[in-house]
């Protein structure tokens, strides 16, 4: 996968992806359906931002426990190209948030589903592509975005903040 990114246009889209990944996109996302919503929305943007936080923990405690070297430091073959946001590679925190907002965007505002999964997808294939994780780093990271946001929508259908008001 990571030969792909020879091509120039494929690997400046996928450079494009994985920086919205960064965040860009789902916090855009999350602010229009705020302001879009209101206060309903601003409460279920909460719960998507906890379990969005609790990715953060989670993936920045395991990388730094696990120390997996990236792809493009084991291996000459496989080139960096971008830069990463960190040291280690396991599990693929893109992956994780991106797999994690996908599940919670669609399961409080269902119509998004067509644009919020096949962009998760697309998180998680530029970050082989781009030469900073291995497949096991994505396969993991969506694994532990789905269990993520299926706890949170287990213990609060509703949305975790839905009975403050």
């Amino acid at each position: 996968m990571n030969r792909l990114g020879h091509l120039r246009a494929i690997r400046l889209f996928f450079k494009g992806i994985s920086r919205l990944g960064d965040g860009v996109f789902w916090y855009t996302l999350g602010f229009c359906l705020a302001v879009i919503s209101g206060l309903e929305g601003v409460l279920v943007i909460a719960h998507i931002a906890t379990a969005g936080l609790l990715c953060v923990l989670i993936y920045s405690q395991l990388k730094n426990r696990l120390v997996r070297q990236r792809p493009f430091i084991s291996f000459p073959d496989i080139l960096a190209h971008t830069a990463p946001l960190d040291k280690y590679s396991f599990p693929s925190g893109h992956t994780m948030n991106a797999v994690n907002f996908a599940i919670l965007f669609s399961w409080y505002f269902p119509a998004l589903i067509w644009v919020v999964v096949p962009f998760a997808v697309l998180v998680g294939a530029s970050r082989v592509i781009l030469g900073m994780h291995y497949p096991t780093d994505v396969l993991v990271g969506a694994l532990l975005g789905i269990a993520i946001s299926y706890s949170s929508i287990l213990l609060w259908p509703a949305g975790m903040y839905a009975n403050l008001f």
